[in-house]
């Protein structure tokens, strides 16, 4: 069977989430399907270096892509959630008080919010 790419209408509902992880700022934007599913994810680094940011440009592109592919939230999560690198640490979220990095912070956000949701194949 082949995968068929789901992309989202041009005009989407979408959410932004501010956060912090050991006093370093982002925010997390998650593109919706109609059906309220996440589609898309987008990061933006308060203050950070070309490197950390186009690290995460990659990582929420290929995120992305897979969710539009038909990954679920919760096998993408499975995936990315506990991988550990810098920054890490202390967060601005009672729900997720400590993050191993921006990737296992991102995951963990997603399985909270919208772990249940599967997404069309």
């Amino acid at each position: 069977m082949v995968a068929t790419r789901q992309s989202l209408p041009a005009t989407r509902e979408s959410l932004t989430h501010k956060f912090n992880i050991d006093r370093h700022e982002g925010y997390l934007t998650i593109g919706l399907y109609p059906d309220g599913t996440p589609g898309e994810i987008f990061i933006k680094i308060a203050k950070e270096g070309s490197a950390m940011s186009g690290m995460c440009q990659a990582f929420c592109r290929a995120f992305s892509i897979s969710l539009q592919y038909g990954l679920t939230v919760n096998d993408a999560v499975s995936r990315f959630k506990g991988m550990r690198f810098e920054p890490m640490g202390a967060t601005s979220n009672p729900d997720i008080p400590e993050a191993m990095s921006i990737v296992d912070y991102v995951a963990r956000y997603l399985e909270l919010n919208y772990g249940e949701f599967k997404l069309r194949r």
